[in-house]
């Protein structure tokens, strides 16, 4: 199981994120834990500077925009052993 950090306020484009990470992992079939992460200090304790953030297992891959649904794939699938 990987655990998906969205980092951000809250706003609608985190809002987005999180929903776009949750199809897309419901259709690859991977199980994901999904934490939104509001505080801003730990977005900050992160190194995030530019919201949505997206981070993987506490390593942030994707920050300053919406991820499209082919980067939210690759994300989820990097390092997976078929």
């Amino acid at each position: 199981m990987k655990t998906i950090q969205v980092y951000g306020s809250g706003c609608k484009n985190c809002t987005v994120t999180a929903e776009r990470i949750r199809a897309a992992a419901t259709e690859l079939g991977i199980e994901i834990q999904l934490e939104k992460v509001t505080s801003l200090e730990a977005i900050m304790m992160a190194g995030v500077m530019s919201t949505p953030g997206v981070g993987i297992d506490g390593v942030v891959k994707h920050t300053g925009s919406v991820p499209s649904f082919e980067q939210v794939h690759e994300l989820l699938t990097e390092n997976v052993v078929a």
